[in-house]
């Protein structure tokens, strides 16, 4: 999954249909397990963006969208957030979300 700067998912929410936005800390042993979860989403869904960020780089970011905790996924349709995901639960559980 590729690093993306705020400006580059700001650009492709607006761009595509659906995003995903992973935003992690290094030091987080659950953002840990939930990376390995999105490795393998992102085999599931590869027409999809899907991107990722430290977010202890991203302080504004998460003012602005009231990120309450990490590991965090920001789901977008239309350039809209429609989903702000923390308990990661399975691959099935992300899969079904981001199919939907």
């Amino acid at each position: 999954m590729q690093q993306w700067t705020r400006a580059e998912w700001e650009q492709t929410r607006t761009a595509a249909k659906k995003t995903a936005f992973y935003l992690y800390t290094p030091m987080c042993g659950t953002c840990a397990v939930a990376s390995k979860m999105m490795d393998v989403v992102e085999q599931l869904f590869p027409d999809m963006p899907l991107g990722k960020a430290n977010l202890n780089y991203m302080e504004q970011l998460a003012y602005d969208y009231a990120i309450e905790s990490v590991p965090c996924l920001l789901v977008t349709e239309n350039g809209e957030i429609t989903e702000k995901v923390y308990a990661f639960q399975s691959v099935p559980h992300l899969y079904e979300l981001l199919k939907k």
